[in-house]
This record gives structure tokens, C-alpha cells and sequence, in this order.
């Protein structure tokens, strides 16, 4: 093999060699290292956290989820509406407003402020508001509850919001409007060092108490 070859193969050689290395460390050490680190060290947050309701898996707390019965309480809006849907008779999906489910989404539908649809949407949640939280006016509402996030699946309120709620799931769920401000308080993270962020619940963590309260479940692990 002349000089030429010798060059040419040791040229290639060093490269792929680093890029193998790099690789093996960066694609495969490093991640199944850094998953099974936080496995011992955060078991419950590295594998979603989880909620289970009598044993079965009912949700994560990082991930929102739309709520119904008016026993419960009630999260942001969302474009995707936490990508709950019913099935028509055509075997078509379709969201609770009827526009139709492709397949599970995130995010938001980045309207303008001046854009109608928005300004209708908000207009009919503050409507929808009022009308479950009785006495409850326009200036009352916190912007959370008819503000979508940017990623659509929010899993939490204000606690302003959450407590504008209380006096009307008290009335459905016959649990004392003080209980459920202990089971708010009890789901309501503070913030972020204690300066950064705002005070927010957990919407699904106060829902499964809600649920345990009224005897819907037994057993909550959070």
C-alpha cells in the first residue's frame, strides 16, 4: 500500500472512530446512565407521575385532563381539549365542541388577540362560567379559565380559580366548602423558590380527593 492509501484509510479511520465513540457514549451510555440515575433518585417523576386510583392508573400530574361532572373541579381551556373525544356511528372522532379528533395533539391555535374565533370562545367560556358558578360576575373570573395555555394540556389552575369553584362542587358533590379548601390547599404548589411563578393546584390531585371524598374510589396514590 503506497503512501497515498496509508493517508486516505488513516484520514476516514479517525473520524468514524470518534463518531462510534461519540455514539456508544452520547447515544447510549449516557441516556440509559442518566434514566436509570433518575430511577433511583426521582423514581416516581421519571416514570411520568403517575396517579393511581385503586390501583389503576387515572392520569399524570404533569399532564391536564378535561373534567365534566360539575363535582369536580374545572382546568383551563384547551385547543385540543386534553385530546378527550367521542365516537360518532360514521367511526369518525370528534371533540366535546364538535370539531373532529385526528390524533392526540399539543399545543395551542395561536390566535390574535383581535381574531373572532377567539374572542367568541372566550366570550362563551366566561358565559359557561357564570352560568355553573352562580353569583359569580365577569370581573370575577380569573384570566386562567378562559385563557388556553400554549401547550394545551395544563395540568393546573390559580388558586384563585380553583377557589372561585368551590361553592358550586360543594353544592354537587355535598363535601363542606371548607373541606374543599383543605383539599386545595393540600394539591396547591407554591412557587418556584418562593418568588418565582404563582401558586398553583393540581387540578387532577384535587379531583382524585374529591373522588375518594365522595366514596367514587377508595384508595389514591399520588
Amino acid at each position: 500500500m503506497d503512501n497515498n492509501k496509508k493517508s486516505m484509510v488513516q484520514a476516514i479511520k479517525q473520524p468514524v472512530l470518534i463518531t462510534l465513540i461519540f455514539m456508544v457514549v452520547c447515544g447510549i451510555i449516557f441516556p440509559l446512565g442518566m434514566t436509570a440515575l433518575a430511577n433511583v433518585i426521582l423514581p416516581k417523576q421519571a416514570n411520568g407521575s403517575i396517579v393511581y386510583a385503586d390501583g389503576e392508573a387515572v392520569g399524570s400530574k404533569c399532564i391536564g385532563q378535561e373534567f365534566s361532572k360539575d363535582y369536580f373541579l374545572k382546568g383551563r381551556p384547551s385547543a385540543y381539549h386534553y385530546n378527550t373525544y367521542t365516537k360518532a356511528e360514521n367511526g369518525k372522532m370528534y371533540f366535546s365542541d364538535g370539531n373532529e379528533f385526528a390524533v392526540p395533539s399539543s399545543g395551542s391555535n395561536n390566535y390574535a388577540p383581535s381574531n373572532p374565533d377567539l374572542i367568541s370562545r372566550i366570550e362563551a367560556d366566561t358565559q359557561n362560567i357564570m352560568k355553573l358558578n352562580t353569583g359569580v360576575n365577569k370581573e370575577d373570573i380569573p384570566a386562567d379559565l378562559y385563557t388556553a395555555s400554549g401547550s394545551g394540556l395544563d395540568p393546573h389552575i390559580s388558586v384563585e380559580s380553583a377557589m372561585l369553584q368551590i361553592h358550586t362542587i360543594s353544592e354537587n358533590s355535598g363535601i363542606s366548602e371548607e373541606r374543599l379548601k383543605e383539599i386545595i390547599d393540600e394539591n396547591t404548589s407554591d412557587k418556584l423558590l418562593g418568588v418565582f411563578g404563582a401558586k398553583v393546584a393540581n387540578v387532577l390531585g384535587v379531583n382524585m380527593e374529591i373522588a375518594k371524598e365522595m366514596g367514587i374510589v377508595s384508595e389514591i396514590n399520588k
